[in-house]
């Protein structure tokens, strides 16, 4: 067991970055979130398979791969299987563990997103025998140096962040702390786990990825792209509480809201009113803050139109509101005494989506066989999507689903109908396969300029 004693006995950091750490803890490379990162790139995750640090990854395969068909590996395949073990769920349980990789507390059916207590336990205690097992200490520390230098580098965008503006636009202190994790094999993936420790107090995690190395294969962080993530962040530090506190009175409009927007939501694994609202305010305060730094005016148009595209009709109207608040801070001295007033908000919010829902196009039918079909003929080679509107007629989007592109189809020409109310996709299927994509209004728009409602498409071919 001395290994288990001394396993990530080193958090690896830097501890002072000159940043206020009751607010924010200086980054670290986290060994907890690297080691189950690890055991799902073993278990074949798509999501935990980037390698755009080469260097790293392949030291991961030099040491790992002996042990890809460990216990633990073939439990951890089963998880992502039978029970969607797969992109955020992984990093909720690193967080959830101390350094000998025991529970922080005791584990439930509810610890966790998608974790079952019983197979909870189980990988944990099979994640013991790995690390002893496949020597998890050496190539940790044979890693020291690029852990080290890794922190170093991010320097640069931690300290780009303005803890003051936070606390001066909320008015308060967070109640939450907030801890920012770099992830050196998770590629362009970032995720934001959260735990209330065993003291009743919650932290936050922004577990980063890393997406770009120099010359030398060492990570490279561009400033202004892992800044925003930061920043992004950092807010639900403040925002999660408050609408906690407020839900019965946003809970009516927020559900309209979430009804409207069910498909382009749940496509980026929000999937009720409460996250949607929640990030709704996330992504306005994100505005501001650029805003209050004097960002350009077409950064915040950028911005403006990337919220829009992922289906947050009413960041315009959220961000003037947040507006209104910041010029009457005598009479609202923080955003959570100015909650009731956004709640009143949220009724015209609800109105301005229903309104525009209405006018955008949406798929009516596929011609070969109904969504969700189980039994679809690998012979076919064509797919037809009928909309209830003639669409513009230039350009596609189509993308990958949760099921990464393994189930995404050999498409080989895609054409409009002579009426641009339909598109035909020429596609070679294989048999017994699981098929999935994803419909979206970047390209498909009215002539009016509608984007189409998000729409996914999921099959499975016969054997």
């Amino acid at each position: 067991m001395k290994n288990l004693i001394i396993l990530i006995s080193l958090m690896l950091s830097l501890n002072v970055f000159g940043q206020n750490s009751q607010l924010i803890e200086s980054p670290k490379v986290d060994k907890r979130v690297e080691l189950i990162s690890i055991v799902f790139r073993l278990a074949g995750n798509e999501e935990y398979s980037a390698e755009e640090i080469k260097p790293y990854t392949g030291k991961i395969t030099q040491h790992f791969t002996p042990y890809k068909n460990h216990e633990l590996i073939q439990f951890a395949r089963k998880m992502r299987n039978e029970s969607s073990i797969s992109f955020d769920a992984p990093m909720s349980l690193a967080i959830f563990l101390d350094d000998n990789l025991d529970p922080l507390k005791e584990l439930t059916d509810n610890s966790l997103d998608r974790w079952k207590k019983e197979d909870a336990i189980e990988f944990v205690k099979l994640l013991k025998r790995f690390y002893i097992e496949a020597d998890c200490d050496s190539f940790f520390n044979d890693n020291q140096a690029l852990y080290d230098e890794t922190v170093s580098r991010f320097t640069s965008v931690y300290e780009h962040l303005d803890l003051n503006w936070y606390t001066k636009f909320y008015g308060n202190e967070p109640t939450e702390k907030f801890k920012v994790v770099i992830a050196l094999g998770n590629g362009g993936s970032c995720y934001g786990p959260s735990i209330v420790d065993p003291n009743g107090h919650k932290e936050v995690y922004a577990v980063m990825g890393v997406w770009d190395m120099d010359d030398q294969g060492m990570p490279i962080f561009d400033v202004d792209t892992y800044l925003s993530i930061l920043i992004h962040e950092f807010n639900h530090s403040f925002v999660n509480p408050l609408l906690e506190k407020n839900k019965d009175i946003f809970q009516k409009n927020g559900e309209k809201i979430f009804e409207a927007m069910k498909q382009e939501m749940n496509a980026q694994a929000y999937g009720n009113w409460e996250t949607v609202l929640n990030e709704a305010l996330v992504r306005a305060s994100v505005i501001k803050y650029y805003k209050d730094h004097h960002a350009d005016q077409a950064t915040i148009e950028n911005l403006y139109k990337t919220e829009l595209q992922y289906g947050f009709l009413w960041i315009r109207e959220l961000v003037a509101e947040l507006e209104k608040y910041d010029l009457n801070r005598t009479a609202y001295p923080t955003l959570e005494s100015y909650m009731p007033k956004l709640a009143e908000a949220y009724h015209m919010y609800a109105d301005i989506v229903g309104q525009y829902d209405s006018k955008r196009p949406k798929v009516s039918s596929i011609k070969e066989f109904e969504n969700n079909d189980t039994e679809v003929d690998a012979d076919i080679k064509t797919i037809t999507i009928h909309f209830d509107r003639p669409l513009k007629g230039a350009g596609y989007s189509i993308h990958l689903g949760t099921k990464g592109k393994g189930a995404f189809p050999q498409i080989e020409a895609i054409n409009y109908s002579i009426d641009n109310e339909s598109i035909v996709m020429n596609v070679q299927l294989e048999p017994g396969k699981e098929y999935q994509f994803i419909l979206t209004g970047k390209n498909f728009k009215t002539p009016e300029g509608f984007p189409l409602k998000t729409y996914e498409v999921n099959f499975k071919t016969k054997e």
